[in-house]
């Protein structure tokens, strides 16, 4: 170990190096980041300032958008940045702080969506005890509860990596610091990490997807005894909505952190990547508010007010 060389930075290899190619891709990101930014901080801001709007499955959807904006801007910035750079570098300690956050976000996303799934299942399943059962103790220990699940996940894995050694090559062969792309670059042995990194999307995310799971099959049962065709045809409309969202998430995230390296495939890898880490978050705001009848009309009345300011 000792006649080894110590890796202090990656290359972050990224989508493509043909530089044509790249600034298309950048020009690409750039818009669905500004897209992302953009939904997520109206959406906060309606939600804040609409009265109408303070109701728990609002205060669900303003964390949702927050942790949006977190999720999306640990990776798409620094992609952006490399897609213009010549050299695209990043430190093993910046790579490893990216990694943190990243599950930090990713675990806070699955269980806010859980909360979620919980809220609409109290409102739809038992209405005359909803405002009882998602009072705002309730609602704030389960948005602290995200958080600190996330916190704990991404802290363990950290921990672990943190001891990890680097002695080249040192090319990730990716847009971003993910855990099973540094394992694979490891000099020191990872079975420690993979337990890791297998234990915890199996315990956390199928935790996570099962309680989510179990509220909506309560809740499409109630919405099959619903006697109004079109009432339950806006009922399924909204819960398959969620549901995509959800299953895309849970299958190209849970996917890429149990699956062997030997079955890695760095095109399919970049793929399902870019639909978790960069598509979902531009994606929630439209599926679980912009389709919302109430949040349409508070986002239109705000708009409205500020081009009266004009």
């Amino acid at each position: 170990m000792k006649n080894q060389t110590t890796v202090t930075e990656f290359i972050l290899l990224g989508l493509s190096s043909d530089p044509q190619m790249q600034i298309f891709l950048f020009l690409l990101f750039l818009v669905i980041y500004l897209i992302t930014l953009g939904g997520n901080i109206v959406i906060m801001v309606v939600i804040k300032a609409d009265s109408h709007l303070h109701a728990p499955m609002y205060f669900f959807l303003f964390h949702l958008s927050f942790v949006d904006l977190c999720y999306s801007s640990v990776t798409v910035p620094k992609m952006l940045m490399n897609f213009l750079a010549e050299h695209k570098t990043v430190s093993v300690n910046g790579c490893i702080a990216q990694m943190f956050l990243f599950i930090l976000s990713v675990g806070a996303e699955i269980f806010i969506l859980s909360a979620l799934a919980f809220d609409r299942y109290a409102a739809i399943c038992d209405p005359l005890c909803y405002m009882n059962t998602m009072n705002k103790g309730i609602c704030v220990h389960l948005v602290s509860g995200a958080w600190a699940i996330g916190f704990i996940d991404a802290l363990l894995n950290t921990v672990f990596a943190l001891k990890l050694h680097f002695c080249g090559p040192n090319q990730i062969s990716h847009f971003s610091c993910e855990l099973p792309s540094l394992l694979q670059l490891s000099c020191t042995d990872t079975l420690t990490n993979q337990v890791v990194l297998l234990t915890s999307p199996v315990v956390f995310g199928l935790s996570s997807l099962l309680f989510t799971l179990i509220s909506y099959i309560h809740i499409n049962f109630t919405i099959l005894r619903i006697r109004s065709t079109e009432g339950r045809h806006k009922a399924f409309s909204t819960c398959s909505s969620h549901l995509i969202v959800v299953g895309l998430l849970y299958l190209t995230a849970f996917s890429q952190y149990t699956k062997p390296s030997s079955v890695s495939s760095v095109v399919l890898d970049e793929m399902v990547s870019i639909q978790y880490s960069i598509l979902t978050p531009m994606l929630n705001p439209i599926i679980y508010c912009l389709k919302n009848k109430e949040v349409k009309t508070a986002v239109e009345k705000t708009l409205g007010k500020f081009k009266f300011l004009k």
